[in-house]
């Protein structure tokens, strides 16, 4: 969780990733430069914030790995160390402004988040946890623990169909074409007679079911225990239900956000809910397998589909505002997710073959 937060960070500081040029300029000028004369609170809360939880997950890391003593002052030194990177880079990007205000806050936020974590392991919170671990998930559960973590910040990402992600072939075929453009190349990519087809009501049903069932299964793999399954499963409807019902909201307005909720989608939470109780009894490698073709069927389908023309619009929307960067890493949530689910049932089976 720690490096996918370093990714996360390093996401926010370098977006858009163009226009690199030097500026004539030391890349550590801004260190010794006069404190700026005008700032607000949404900057401040974004630096602190934006370093605390790798702050936290740092510290918790070292803790975890016998470094107690020195678990703050490594979380804090990774934090400075890469703040300063990257605003150091930003030198080089002229939509960036690299501020010693700024790296001052982030060493600032990680030093308040790896405090935490020191806090809670003083109060034995973090004990608790690893025995609520211990009770619940396998010891091989680190991978599968960090998909479902990430599973619902990838549905705020507005979908063409609800609970499905991975739509990304119309998208890759353009993005291919204008990088080959002018180019010999541009002949080789493979031409469709017709265009897309909009997803049938029945594709869309089977769409929604998979997408929940799949992070279920996932978790089937990895959580001991028949009533711990059952619990896990209907915290992972209500999860499911929320994180679209805000997407929508933040999308589309508070006036719709229960506008997804035709009758394939209900109908698709319904098979869901089936399909989960169904799947309750199976082994940790049934699970895996059974995962693994459910994402081999959800993303064969939705990706003979095109975006619909409102998610066109509405990601016009996403692209643009304060959040930008953060909007679009819930792009590459939303596009990449079911792909690491994919490796990471692959490489499990795999063990668990080995072992076996």
């Amino acid at each position: 969780m720690a490096l996918a937060t370093i990714c996360l960070v390093v996401y926010a500081s370098l977006y858009p990733f163009t226009d690199w040029r030097d500026q004539g300029l030391s890349a550590f000028t801004f260190l010794a430069a006069p404190l700026p004369r005008y700032w607000t609170g949404f900057d401040v809360g974004v630096n602190l914030l934006g370093y605390a939880p790798l702050g936290f997950l740092l510290s918790l890391a070292a803790l975890r790995t016998g470094r107690a003593a020195h678990a703050v002052s490594i979380a804090v030194l990774v934090g400075a160390l890469l703040s300063l990177l990257m605003e150091t880079l930003q030198s080089f990007l002229p939509s960036r402004v690299p501020s010693n205000v700024d790296f001052a806050l982030n060493a600032m936020g990680a030093w308040l988040g790896a405090c935490s974590a020191s806090l809670l392991e003083k109060m034995g919170v973090l004990q608790r946890w690893s025995d609520f671990r211990a009770r619940w998930f396998t010891r091989d559960a680190r991978g599968a623990m960090v998909l479902l973590a990430l599973w619902p910040a990838a549905l705020l990402f507005p979908v063409s169909v609800p609970l499905g992600l991975g739509q990304v072939l119309e998208r890759l075929e353009w993005v291919l074409a204008d990088a080959l453009h002018d180019t010999p190349f541009l002949d080789w990519l493979p031409v469709r007679e017709i265009e897309l087809q909009p997803i049938l009501p029945g594709a869309e049903m089977v769409v929604v079911a998979l997408g929940g069932l799949i992070p279920c299964l996932i978790g089937y793999g990895v959580i001991r225990g028949f009533m711990h399954r059952l619990t896990f499963m209907l915290l992972l409807l209500l999860t499911g239900v929320f994180f679209t019902a805000l997407s929508a909201a933040l999308s589309y307005g508070p006036d719709h956000v229960w506008a997804w909720v035709d009758v394939p989608v209900r109908t698709g939470f319904i098979g869901a809910a089936l399909l989960m109780l169904l799947t309750l009894w199976v082994s940790s490698r049934a699970a895996s397998a059974l995962a693994l073709l459910a994402l081999a069927v959800q993303l064969t389908l939705l990706n003979q589909a095109p975006d619909s023309p409102y998610l066109s619009q509405t990601l016009q929307i996403w692209e643009q505002g304060r959040f930008i960067r953060f909007n679009g890493l819930a792009q590459w949530l939303g596009w990449l997710w079911p792909f690491a689910a994919t490796a990471y049932v692959l490489l499990r089976l795999s063990r668990l073959g080995t072992r076996e």
